[in-house]
């Protein structure tokens, strides 16, 4: 499990960095816009994005 975890938590740096560093100041705005979303929202799009991200696992498994 261990030699599966540590890529993939890699491959996330790697992608959340991506924004940051190709549109600094596009990531600000939406991060500026992120906070000012409530708390359910907030938790609503998380949980959105890990059925999203499980799906995508299991169709590529």
């Amino acid at each position: 499990m261990w030699e599966s975890l540590v890529p993939a938590l890699a491959l996330v740096l790697v992608i959340e960095g991506m924004l940051p560093f190709l549109s600094p100041k596009s990531w600000r705005d939406a991060m500026s816009q992120a906070v000012q979303l409530p708390d359910n929202m907030l938790r609503s799009l998380g949980f959105v994005s890990m059925l999203i991200g499980v799906v995508i696992l299991y169709l590529v498994q």
